[in-house]
């Protein structure tokens, strides 16, 4: 199995910053794909940003100049840095990886448990 465990969430007020990380751990031969989701309250889950094995980036419109994503492939691990941050970022932000697992060569996709953020104008 693979498991996901977000880490960073908190309270911060409008215009401060967060930097939310995932780590992965388990039977993983390969990362494809990290990403970052969010949901708010009465909201459908929403793509934040992405970031593909090889560098390549994709972002939500509505955070792109304040949100940054990065990886350390060494780690297997994600990171979110989040800037100037509003009251509409407030969320549970959930991480998501897609691989391959080592044990059996199977392609695998796995959510993390979630992590609130909360932005108070």
């Amino acid at each position: 199995q693979v498991q996901l465990v977000e880490s960073g969430g908190g309270l911060v007020q409008s215009g401060g910053s967060l930097r939310l990380s995932c780590a992965a751990s388990g039977s993983i031969l390969r990362l494809n794909v990290m990403g970052w989701y969010r949901q708010a309250p009465g909201k459908q889950r929403e793509l934040v940003a992405v970031m593909t094995s090889d560098g390549s980036t994709n972002y939500a419109d509505s955070v792109k100049g304040r949100f940054t994503i990065s990886r350390d492939n060494a780690k297997n691990t994600a990171y979110l840095q989040m800037n100037s941050l509003k009251p509409e970022d407030t969320a549970v932000y959930y991480c998501k990886a897609e691989g391959i697992r080592r044990n059996d060569f199977t392609s695998f996709g796995s959510w993390g448990q979630g992590t609130q953020v909360t932005v108070s104008s």
